[in-house]
């Protein structure tokens, strides 16, 4: 390196930034699987396979884990979201078609 130019700056690594987290009922209310009632609980159930899913069963679901309870932020919601688009559950079928009738010519 010759004594005119400067060394490569560094880049400084960016400042973490806090998102807002949800525990489990809160985030099946956001991501829309469940209401603010106190005894709906559908969804945690979902949500609690998708976390301790096996990896041979497909990608597990972000979360975090404070004060032993499964917390969710704004991005893990996004990118649960994104893994349930237009997902096929394993209980559905493609329908079956029904053979037209015979025509009585």
């Amino acid at each position: 390196m010759s004594p005119a130019t400067a060394p490569p700056a560094r880049k400084r690594p960016a400042d973490p930034v806090l998102e807002h987290f949800y525990n489990l009922k809160q985030a099946t209310v956001r991501l829309g699987l469940a209401t603010e009632k106190e005894d709906d609980r559908r969804g945690q159930d979902w949500l609690r396979r998708g976390v301790n899913r096996k990896p041979q069963d497909g990608p597990k679901f972000p979360c975090h884990r404070m004060a032993g309870q499964l917390m969710f932020s704004d991005s893990d919601l996004a990118t649960i979201a994104e893994f349930a688009a237009n997902k096929v559950d394993g209980r559905s079928r493609p329908r079956r078609r029904r053979k037209p009738a015979p025509s009585g010519s």
